[in-house]
């Protein structure tokens, strides 16, 4: 099989749901689906029944499942060299109670070089309009992320909202400030990170106008709004350095509410 969506596979209900949705991504994205078990034995029995459930669930897609010898997070990683995107369960077997994100998820997610979607055992409550968030820095965008963000949403025929968060300048991000900040000087401020905003879209908006998007701009830490704004998506699209997961990316990952698609960016 030539380019394809991979899923990792370790046999947990988790990761059958992840294998899931990377099969229904491999259909928007006209592509194979290859299920990648890291094993020490043949392909097993909950293996095959996965294989053959993924068929039957979507009979025009091409699906292979595939076992390669080592740890997972070096099985997966390698895997990732070959793949147009790799999916995986935020978390699998492993683990103890309340557990968001695996150490194999974790691991791989920093290392693969292609984008890794993370799907989380339970997706956002109630029904909500087609929507793919995007978490962009106004002042260095990742436009890797925002070239996989705006594809997303027009596969999924959705609404893509592009998420700035941005904190007041100093001295009145301290709580120590004696004085309060006026209505006219946050608006003022707030104008200018709505423009950082619209000018770091520009060039793909111009490239794409046919996808619908919402600029969403918060006062608030980045890690918080992405989170707040995963309640009510399909995906959350971000950027992440490569060979590393830290920082915003890292918080995200363990606690958004919806799959986490992590793009690396040079």
């Amino acid at each position: 099989m030539a380019r394809c969506v991979v899923a990792g596979f370790d046999g947990s209900e988790r990761s059958l749901l992840a294998a899931g949705w990377a099969a229904r991504e491999a259909a928007l994205r006209g592509l194979g689906l290859r299920l990648v078990h890291a094993s020490t034995e043949a392909l097993s029995p909950v293996v095959d029944r996965a294989l053959s459930a993924l068929v039957l669930h979507h009979p025009g897609l091409k699906i292979e499942g595939r076992r390669a010898d080592g740890r997972a997070a070096d099985v997966l990683a390698d895997a990732g060299r070959s793949a147009t995107l790799l999916v995986l369960g935020a978390r699998g077997l492993g683990g103890f109670p309340g557990l968001r994100l695996g150490s194999v998820a974790l691991e791989t997610a920093g290392r693969a070089p292609c984008p890794v979607v993370l799907v989380p055992e339970h997706g956002p409550v109630g029904d909500h309009p087609p929507e793919v968030v995007l978490g962009i820095d106004g002042r260095h965008p990742a436009d890797e992320a925002t070239g996989f963000a705006f594809d997303a949403t027009r596969r999924r025929e959705a609404r893509l909202r592009a998420v700035h968060a941005w904190s007041l300048p100093a001295p009145h991000d301290s709580p120590w400030v004696p004085y309060g900040v006026t209505g006219e000087d946050r608006a003022t401020w707030e104008d200018r990170e709505v423009q950082l905003l619209r000018d770091a879209l520009r060039r793909r908006r111009t490239k794409c106008p046919a996808v619908a998007v919402t600029p969403d701009v918060r006062l608030l830490g980045a890690a918080q709004a992405l989170v707040t704004a995963s309640a009510r998506a399909d995906l959350l699209v971000i950027g992440r350095a490569r060979r590393c997961l830290d920082g915003v990316p890292h918080a995200v990952a363990h606690h958004a509410c919806c799959p986490v698609a992590l793009v690396p960016y040079s």
